[in-house]
């Protein structure tokens, strides 16, 4: 009896080992959007699905929106699976919301030249927040991460100074301050060090199995990078660039149909992008203005002069467009004058050939046979017949012409045209 019971120990222990959770481990860096936002959350709710290990989120963003940090916090903090963040590779760094998301999680462990802190909230879209309001901002950011702290006992004390004086210390200093849990130089080291730790999640306590548990890398998928890469400032300005130029060309050459349907897909684009990101409104009206000046240079001859205003708006409006202390949340001055010095180019461009245009000599209608040469069909003087362009015309000429010599179009007169002798 006693040897089935040892048996019957054995093979649960063997099979709890070999049927352990799969580690989801998750790579992100980049700025803290609704993308970001998205992928980590369904990526956590599906471990939790699967009934994974744990989640590991390997981390290296400057900082980003506060409305997505906070959806991520939320759920870091009432997960039922624990949570490695994990601020990777050497170089990386967890600055502003990452500081919050590298708090949140059951277990922070940071490599070897990395750093964390600069967590100061700024304001957004070229906002001006007075003295009062940036205080309550402040002091709403310092109650949040010290709750989070609390929560997974971490220096409470070194949060509020990383939102406000904004410091910023190394991995091994963070390790000392007991900002994070250990400091790991590579992905399987890190497996190791919380191989048995424990962890409090909402179901209770739970003991981590990692050091033999299989490892799931969970990519972006193509869906969410597309969606990551529009909603960087300089990708959306330049889709919207595409948007306004498409337009442009459809509407002063109706009927060329590719134009328009890349300008209205670039537009909805970039207004998709537009909704991830802090747009200063004013910026976006005088880009809207300049779209409209460009318009309105197809149907009026201003020679020019709406175009130079047009012109003067989209660099006012470009510069303006992003209105950020946040460089990673600005476009580019390299970005911004390559695309306004194209679409100079393009505008004054069309406008060239169609000042030439205008005066280029009509080639068909009866336009067209002005100062055209033929030859004389018959005796002309107050009547007769010329050849010109494969047809006979009626013809007459203030002097006398015979029939065989060469003649030239003076004007035309209804069907009949008046002639000189070459």
């Amino acid at each position: 009896m006693k040897k089935h019971l040892l048996l019957l120990l054995f093979f649960i222990s063997v099979s709890s080992s070999a049927f352990a959770g799969e580690i989801h481990y998750l790579t992100v860096d980049g700025i803290v959007n609704p993308v970001m936002s998205e992928f980590i959350v369904k990526s956590i709710e599906d471990a939790a699905k699967k009934n994974a290990e744990a989640v590991v989120i390997q981390l290296d963003t400057p900082g980003g929106l506060d409305l997505s940090m906070r959806d991520i916090v939320k759920v870091m903090l009432s997960s039922d699976v624990p949570i490695i963040v994990y601020v990777a590779p050497a170089g990386s760094r967890a600055a502003s919301a990452g500081v919050f998301i590298t708090y949140a999680a059951h277990i922070a462990a940071m490599a070897p030249g990395t750093n964390i802190g600069s967590a100061h909230p700024v304001a957004m879209g070229g906002e001006k927040m007075d003295e009062t309001m940036m205080k309550k901002v402040e002091n709403d950011a310092v109650a949040y991460i010290k709750g989070i702290a609390a929560k997974r006992h971490r220096n409470a004390e070194w949060a509020e100074n990383a939102v406000r004086e904004s410091v910023n210390v190394p991995a091994e200093e963070a390790l000392k301050l007991k900002v994070i849990d250990l400091i790991a130089p590579d992905k399987k080291a890190l497996l190791a060090a919380i191989d048995g730790k424990k962890v409090e999640v909402v179901s209770g306590q739970r003991v981590l199995n990692t050091a033999k548990a299989d490892i799931k890398d969970i990519d972006m998928g193509l869906r969410y990078r597309i969606l990551n890469a529009i909603t960087n400032p300089n990708v959306a300005y330049i889709l919207m660039m595409i948007g306004l130029i498409g337009l442009y060309f459809e509407l002063s050459n109706p009927g060329l149909i590719l134009p328009g349907v890349v300008g209205a897909i670039s537009l909805v684009l970039a207004f998709y992008a537009f909704q991830t990101l802090s747009v200063n409104y004013a910026g976006l009206l005088l880009i809207g203005l300049a779209a409209l000046f460009f318009i309105a240079e197809i149907k009026v001859m201003s020679y020019g002069l709406l175009t130079v205003a047009g012109i003067i708006a989209l660099t006012l409006g470009s510069l303006m467009l992003f209105e950020s202390p946040l460089p990673f949340m600005r476009v580019s001055l390299w970005v911004i004058l390559p695309t306004v010095i194209s679409i100079t180019v393009i505008f004054f461009g069309a406008m060239y050939y169609a000042l030439k245009i205008r005066h280029k000599k009509p080639v068909s209608g009866v336009e067209g046979l002005v100062d055209e040469v033929g030859i004389a069909n018959t005796d002309i003087a107050k009547e007769g017949k010329v050849f010109i362009d494969g047809e006979y015309w009626d013809a007459w000429s203030d002097e006398p012409i015979k029939a065989g010599e060469k003649v030239k179009v003076l004007e035309v007169t209804g069907l009949k045209l008046k002639v000189a002798k070459i």
